[in-house]
């Protein structure tokens, strides 16, 4: 069992959510652009980190939550588990990114990263979280158990803006 400061958090911050989201933008970016196995490693590995305990460990996680989104004052709670399986798919196209670089195909790499860009531009820009959507989707067609977030279904678990 995991401690309680490496459980990924639910609720969590909209606002620090989409924050990271948008330093995975840039970081991306910077990427592609360098097209180097270090950065696809780097950006794969922030996802990892996300994944395991949501910004606890994960440097851009505690710039968005203890930095920039205080400085904002934004706070909206939305339910964990669709931001950490947004998290996990962003882990996934990352590490498949990473392994493409570490193979020398460097323009797939690029053009797979490119879709973690479009991703989390969404996520930052315009609070849409395609991870969220398909959570939300698996768990209507009953892929994913309701039990996983209750919250998700039934709005007065939900904590208030």
């Amino acid at each position: 069992m995991l401690p309680t400061s490496l459980k990924f958090p639910n609720p969590v911050n909209e606002y620090a959510a989409r924050t990271t989201a948008g330093l995975v933008v840039i970081l991306a970016i910077v990427t592609i652009a360098v097209d180097q196995p270090v950065l696809y490693g780097i950006l794969a590995f922030g996802f990892l980190l996300r994944v395991i305990s949501g910004p606890t460990l994960s440097p851009f996680g505690q710039l968005s939550v203890r930095v920039i989104v205080p400085r904002l004052g934004l706070t909206k709670m939305v339910p964990g588990p669709p931001k950490r399986f947004a998290q996990a798919i962003g882990l996934t196209i990352t590490g498949v990114a990473f392994v493409l670089s570490l193979l020398g195909h460097g323009l797939a790499a690029q053009i797979v990263a490119a879709l973690v860009v479009v991703a989390a531009l969404l996520e930052s820009v315009l609070g849409i979280c395609l991870g969220c959507i398909v959570f939300g989707f698996l768990q209507r067609r009953g892929v994913i158990p309701q039990s996983v977030c209750e919250a998700c279904n039934n709005i007065s678990l939900r904590q208030p803006a």
